[in-house]
């Protein structure tokens, strides 16, 4: 039996890998700041919270919380993080202090006080990649930067080669490739990787890295408009509002259930990785945000109203799936939900939870700060 502890805890993917964890007959200890964005205002810790575990209120920026939390703790799970990629691009401090600073003071506390960690998970995110990876049929496998903002207030939204000028087929991303993040949400992942990363080299911390790609599912916010395009499209569609795709919808993601995510976070504990391990949580399929708004319509038992404005959301990625080559290999490791039953298991819990559309102020706040664009009137493709 291991003493857990699980950073950011009652959140939507770290009190799943509590409940698994529980299930298997750890101990685990939570700590949570309950931000309002995500838990609202003064309600405490949510109702699904496992009753089994133990639950603290404290901020992982606070080394007299940390230090509290990791009282006879042996194995960290470091879920605690602000996950909103368009709001870190002008939120950039209170991300950077939440996601960098809350891992190093972990990490410190961890090191200074000699803690005998048997396992240290750290929940990072495909969006330390940037684009996915990518193929030209004349100069082979492109790890692109950002697409031109020209190219695309003239309709063009696929990934081109910067060589040829060819459109780009997406490839499985795998972990070994650079890592070129968009968003400061993603600079802020990288670099409590490098931070984890050093603390396996320098002081033997057991790390293992778990890049999640689009994970969803029950608990998922139905309030926080900056996280989950499908939590988005349910509150859209639940207020009878139509949904709004960027890019003619043909963006890609690769969709995971949380309980495939959590499962992966039990066999990171289970099965002896080296340190400093990065592997990638995902599915290993790409489905296109058009799709995904579909789908969720039919399982709502609706044909939900798609409306393409011309827009597209500045540092956005285009395509990224994963490659689980080492997942397969290293955890034994391959997703067991497929995207209809998952979404069929979102729904039924959503459909029994308060929802608050708020899409559109998020837009706004987006707008305001420069990150939508416009097709220009006469230059679409």
């Amino acid at each position: 039996m291991a003493h857990v502890l699980i950073t950011g805890g009652a959140g939507f993917i770290g009190s799943h890998i509590a409940d698994l964890l529980v299930d298997h007959g750890h101990c685990v200890r939570i700590i949570d700041l309950l931000d309002p964005q995500i838990h609202g205002n003064g309600k405490g810790f949510p109702r699904y919270s496992n009753p089994a575990v133990e639950c603290m209120q404290g901020d992982v920026r606070n080394p007299a919380d940390i230090r509290k939390a990791l009282q006879g703790i042996d194995v960290v799970y470091h879920c605690a993080s602000f996950t909103g990629v368009g709001q870190s691009m002008y939120q950039m401090r209170s991300y950077l202090d939440t996601n960098s600073t809350g891992t190093a003071t972990l990490l410190e506390a961890i090191v200074t006080q000699s803690l005998p960690i048997k396992r240290f998970v750290l929940a990072s995110s495909r969006a330390v990649y940037g684009e996915g990876t990518h193929h030209c049929l004349t100069h082979g496998i492109l790890y692109p930067g950002m697409r031109n903002r020209c190219d695309m207030e003239r309709g063009r939204f696929e990934v081109y080669c910067p060589s040829c000028g060819q459109a780009l087929e997406a490839l499985p991303t795998e972990e070994e490739r650079p890592l070129t993040p968009f968003s400061l949400y993603g600079w802020t992942k990288k670099h409590q990787e490098d931070l984890c990363l050093y603390a396996a080299d320098i002081f033997g911390l057991p790390v293992t890295i778990l890049r999640f790609f689009n994970v969803y599912g029950s608990r998922q916010s139905l309030k926080n408009p900056y996280t989950g395009i499908l939590s988005v499209f349910h509150s859209r569609i639940s207020a009878g509002h139509p949904v709004s795709i960027y890019e003619r919808g043909i963006p890609g993601r690769d969709f995971i259930h949380v309980s495939d995510v959590a499962r992966a976070n039990l066999l990171a504990l289970e099965k002896n990785v080296a340190p400093g391990t990065c592997i990638n949580i995902g599915t290993g399929k790409m489905v296109s945000v058009r799709e995904i708004a579909v789908l969720l319509g039919e399982r709502l038992g609706t044909s939900p109203e798609i409306i393409d404005t011309d827009e597209f959301r500045v540092g956005d990625v285009c395509r990224c799936y994963a490659d689980l080559a080492r997942a397969k290999s290293l955890l034994g490791f391959h997703s067991h939900i497929d995207l209809e039953q998952g979404i069929d298991e979102f729904v039924g819990w959503a459909l029994r939870e308060e929802t608050e559309d708020l899409y559109l102020k998020a837009v706004e706040e987006l707008k305001s700060h420069g990150l939508f664009g416009r097709v220009k009137c006469g230059e679409t493709a």
